[in-house]
């Protein structure tokens, strides 16, 4: 099993920055791919942005790419996702999400991931 804590969310102006935080425990792989999810009243869910553990791959969303930055410390075994330019429809749940075997694109194109976190919210005023 692999557990994962997201954290980080809050309230901020628009054009403001959060920064999120992921921290995976129990059983790891080295395959691992982690990423986030968001997901806002009365619209589906919309992967964001993933990382793969063992190389320096990553993968984004076309509506945060030039604004969100992923980055990761394997050391601690957590993800970071660097959210600039905040606008109001960034607002939703942020969801952390790992992958036992999946590349960061196959997660931005429809795998399913296999842990998830348990979100965090941002909302982003006008």
């Amino acid at each position: 099993q692999v557990q994962l804590v997201d954290s980080g969310g809050g309230t901020v102006q628009s054009g403001g920055s959060l920064r999120l935080s992921c921290a995976a425990s129990g059983r790891t792989f080295d395959s691992l791919t982690m990423g986030w999810f968001r997901q806002a009243p009365g619209k589906e869910r919309e992967f964001v942005a993933a990382t793969m553990r063992r190389d320096e791959r990553t993968y984004y969303s076309n509506s945060v790419k030039g604004r969100f930055t992923i980055s990761k410390n394997n050391a601690e075994n957590t993800v970071y996702l660097q959210m600039n330019s905040l606008k109001p429809e960034d607002t939703a749940v942020y969801v952390c999400a790992a992958d036992i075997y999946g590349t960061p694109q196959a997660m931005g194109n429809g795998r399913s991931p296999d842990y998830w976190g348990q979100g965090t919210q941002v909302t982003v005023s006008p």
